[in-house]
């Protein structure tokens, strides 16, 4: 079974799949005139609060809607994915990953913008938004077969198979067996842990997206600021390594000398299959959050989902690699995922207490993944069979957490990875046919806003 998901994966993450995100997102970037680096400070103000309004359509507002969605993004992804990059093509892909997080803020900002533009309701008269909405909105109902393409893909592609697989596997080996605890019978533990996981992640995911918008808004800004403080403190104990470290990024970047013996190509393809785990850019599941979003402004919630790529890769995920490459874990360390990220914590800050403070940080971005990723996955079976039903998707969604603690991390990335590349074909065509309809709206909408301020400089 592993051997047939990494040959679907590997399969579905050809030369296509990488034309299509990152040629469709160089076509955005060009396309809008790069809007999302002229109006970063506007996004900021949305983000704030500033044009918010309660009696808006939609569930959360818009420092909810990101929050969610970065906890599902700000997440396993940027802690033990990063290594996984690392470690199988070399500190180049982190370059790589830095590409495609520029372009991806740009098919962010169309993908959320088409969200909250192309709403439809479910079979419960609920306003929901998301690509299969987009599609059957915005492209017709004889587009419904690539909408119901992308909810079957969906429905695989946010399981919180990896994030039970990584939080089981730093508990146990960073926690449990240094201490004398789980050195036997390690298949136990990991069912024992993954069963601890399915009741915490029960209790909030049944309470619906308002409960996890309000968690997660909570939960992300804390677990994003002790990361970061935690990793500074490691870039200042090897500061003299900083500039060797960036010289080596930007070296194997374009030689895969590393790992890849020269395959750019391979590196390219490594760096771009990463960055789209860890940001989502163009997968799709960041529309279905944004789309919830109190606002009947598109421009609006496609300006704060930009930003997620901005937080998610080029400061976290760079904040993570730099960790690893600077402490020569990446050629030191034999170990693969979250636990390569570990050793790199437990070497660099004082006292021992590194691997413990990633626990913690593991503990808070794996929680926030496993809440909002069950968001995503019954919306997909709503649309699927009907809202009145979705609700059963949480009991297959919490089942696959006991099997995501079990099973390997190969076979667990492959089936991700696959789905994840199925999500995109469907999300990314879907964007740049009605990409001319987002940037009129974006002319309106721009062109409103310079309205509003002239008035109120008048006034």
């Amino acid at each position: 079974m592993e051997n047939i998901l990494v040959e679907f994966s590997n399969a579905a993450w050809g030369m296509p799949l990488l034309i299509l995100l990152m040629g469709g997102g160089f076509y955005f970037m060009l396309y809008s005139g790069f809007l999302p680096f002229r109006y970063l400070g506007h996004a900021i103000n949305v983000l704030r609060g500033k044009y918010d309004d309660p009696n808006d359509p939609g569930d959360i507002n818009h420092f909810e809607a990101l929050s969610s969605a970065l906890a599902a993004t700000v997440g396993m992804g940027n802690i033990s994915g990063v290594a996984v990059a690392i470690a199988t093509g070399g500190p180049g892909v982190l370059f790589w990953m830095w590409v495609s997080a520029f372009v991806g803020m740009a098919t962010k900002f169309f993908t959320c913008s088409l969200a909250i533009m192309y709403r439809g309701r479910d079979t419960n008269g609920h306003l929901e938004g998301g690509p299969m909405y987009v599609i059957t909105e915005g492209l017709g109902r004889k587009w419904k077969p690539l909408a119901a393409f992308f909810a079957i893909a969906g429905l695989f592609g946010t399981l919180p198979i990896f994030q039970a697989n990584q939080l089981t596997q730093v508990l146990r080996e960073v926690v449990l067996v240094p201490n004398g605890i789980a050195t036997e019978n390690p298949f136990y533990w990991n069912l024992g842990i993954g069963l601890i996981l399915v009741v915490i992640t029960s209790m909030v995911i049944f309470g619906g997206i308002k409960r996890i918008g309000h968690v997660a808004g909570k939960m992300v800004p804390s677990m994003v600021l002790l990361y970061m403080a935690a990793v500074f403190y490691i870039m200042f104990s090897h500061a003299e390594s900083i500039p060797a470290a960036f010289a080596l990024i930007l070296e194997d970047a374009f030689s895969a000398k590393a790992v890849l013996g020269g395959a750019v190509g391979a590196i390219i393809i490594a760096g771009a299959r990463r960055a789209a785990f860890s940001n989502e850019a163009g997968i799709g599941t960041a529309a279905m959050m944004h789309g919830a979003a109190k606002t009947d402004e598109p421009i609006r919630e496609g300006l704060v989902a930009m930003l997620g790529p901005f937080i998610d890769t080029l400061i976290v995920c760079t904040l993570t690699g730099l960790a690893i490459i600077i402490t020569g874990t990446w050629q030191t360390s034999d170990s693969n995922g979250v636990t390569m990220t570990a050793t790199a914590f437990g070497s660099s800050l004082p006292g021992g207490i590194g691997s413990y403070v990633l626990v913690v940080c593991v503990l808070i971005f794996a929680f926030t993944s496993l809440f909002s990723y069950s968001y995503y996955g019954t919306k997909c079976f709503g649309f699927l069979f009907g809202a009145k039903y979705k609700h059963y998707y949480n009991y297959f969604y919490v089942f696959t957490i006991a099997f995501g603690a079990v099973a390997s991390i190969t076979a667990v990335l492959a089936l991700i990875d696959g789905m994840y590349a199925m999500m995109a074909i469907p999300t990314v065509v879907s964007a740049l046919i009605l990409s001319p309809k987002v940037m009129r709206a974006a002319r309106d909408y721009f062109k409103r806003m310079k309205e509003f301020r002239e008035e109120k400089v008048q006034v």
